[in-house]
């Protein structure tokens, strides 16, 4: 949806900036890609025994917050909205976020 809504109702803002477009894109894809590995892992998490309690500070809530970070602070940039000195660094944060996220979940903090 947001990629539609970048590809037709933000075309003329978009068109404005350089790259916004395909920085759009890169954000919607992330964003769409780690949602269906988050909703998996969440599939896989119920399975567990209900008798070990799930993990404070999961692998996929980390994911979660990183996609937030990346992809939201690309949305951000490419409108214009908010200071760029904060959000210019958010961005690779948020994928420090998510490698750390895949990282915790190859080592079974799902």
């Amino acid at each position: 949806m947001l990629r539609a809504f970048g590809a037709h109702a933000l075309k003329a803002t978009l068109g404005k900036k350089a790259g916004a477009g395909d920085n759009w894109k890169t954000a919607v894809t992330y964003q769409l890609l780690h949602a269906v590995a988050l909703l998996s892992l969440s599939a896989i998490d119920g399975k567990k025994d209900p008798r070990h309690p799930p993990y404070s500070w999961s692998g996929g809530k980390v994911m979660a917050f990183g996609t937030a970070l990346f992809a939201g602070s690309i949305y951000l940039l490419c409108l214009d909205v908010g200071p760029k000195r904060v959000l210019g660094p958010i961005t690779p944060i948020g994928g420090l976020l998510l490698i750390s996220g895949w990282v915790m979940v190859g080592m079974g903090n799902i």
